[in-house]
């Protein structure tokens, strides 16, 4: 990478956005810095802007998505942490030949028109590992 990597957002799963963006709006003292439906991943998303990085609030928009599933498992709480890289078919190889597995095969279009990829948590401490790369 020609940079060192950073957390491009972190990500909340939650069952009403409306209710959670109110709570974060408090806490964070500012309103929410846009919202996005990715019917790909069947998420409505609130985002705070956290100065360099973003907070993700995921609603899900039904109950067999992904999202929708973890909250049925495991109720509201930290879903994922989303790394930035320069390019995310190397970063996938690198991962692959460090023997962590990938959620789905390939990178596929995320929120803001960026390209993602899962890392499996088995192989990450527990953790939803999202790669992200941005567009263009």
């Amino acid at each position: 990478m020609s940079h060192y990597p950073r957390v491009e957002h972190i990500a909340i799963a939650v069952e009403n956005l409306e209710a959670a963006i109110s709570v974060y709006a408090a806490i964070l003292g500012r309103l929410d810095s846009g919202r996005e439906t990715v019917e790909s991943e069947g998420v409505r998303i609130g985002f705070f802007d956290l100065g360099g990085a973003r907070l993700e609030l995921l609603e899900p928009l039904s109950e067999d998505s992904p999202v929708g599933r973890f909250l049925t498992r495991r109720g509201p709480g930290l879903h994922h942490l989303a790394l930035e890289v320069d390019d995310i078919e190397a970063a996938l190889e690198r991962c692959r030949a460090a023997g962590l597995r990938t959620v789905g095969d390939a990178p596929r279009q995320g929120a803001g028109g960026r390209l993602v990829a899962f890392l499996h948590p088995e192989g990450t401490g527990g953790v939803l590992v999202e790669l992200s790369q941005a567009p263009g």
